[in-house]
């Protein structure tokens, strides 16, 4: 199984790191020619208003939405989930705009803000996982297709649409590779089919 990691910005090497530790190989994704033959794709954190530019400036916005529309698994965290996300509130900001959400960004406020908690995702099982949130965006509101899996103080931080997972928070940076292995499970799912 091949991932790819947008590396653009963020967390690359952790994502990288949890991914060959579950069995998956990975490459960093720099151009659209890196895009041929993946499995899946993670969009990692960073700043989305910057990334948007880079997936532009590297020709990578459309190919990398085409490719979801055409149902490769993408998990965006973070900055991944806003760039997702059809609607950001109160930003026209570039993004890939495939999933149903309206996605409120910075939204637990500054990097001071930034906090850790474990918290209850049935779909990973009874244990809580140990979610990190840094300037972390949430969803405010789905349409009907969207799945939230974690939902905190009626906001919602974790959810999936087909093909398509994405958290507010850093999974990549905890040792628990539950949520990274719950990613390869749906691509699993679609190589089945």
């Amino acid at each position: 199984m091949m991932i790819g990691i947008l590396a653009l910005q963020g967390a690359v090497r952790e994502h990288r790191n949890m991914l060959n530790r579950l069995g998956a190989e990975t490459v960093d994704v720099l151009y659209a020619t890196d895009l041929i033959g993946l499995d899946g794709l993670v969009l990692p954190g960073g700043e989305s208003t910057t990334t948007g530019k880079l997936l532009e400036r590297n020709n990578l916005l459309e190919p990398i939405a085409d490719l979801g529309r055409e149902g490769l698994p993408i998990f965006g965290t973070c900055t991944g989930m806003i760039l997702l996300s059809k609607h950001i509130i109160g930003s026209e900001q570039q993004r890939l705009g495939l999933m149903d959400t309206y996605v409120e960004r910075n939204a637990f406020g500054r990097q001071l803000a930034s906090f850790e908690a474990d918290m209850s995702i049935p779909v990973l099982g009874e244990k809580p996982f140990p979610c990190v949130f840094i300037r972390a965006p949430y969803i405010e509101k789905v349409e009907a297709n969207v799945k939230p899996l974690l939902g905190y103080d009626s906001k919602i931080l974790f959810a999936e649409q087909d093909n398509l997972l994405a958290a507010a928070f850093h999974p990549e940076l905890t040792d628990d590779g539950r949520v990274h292995q719950y990613f390869l499970q749906k691509i699993t799912r679609r190589n089945k089919r």
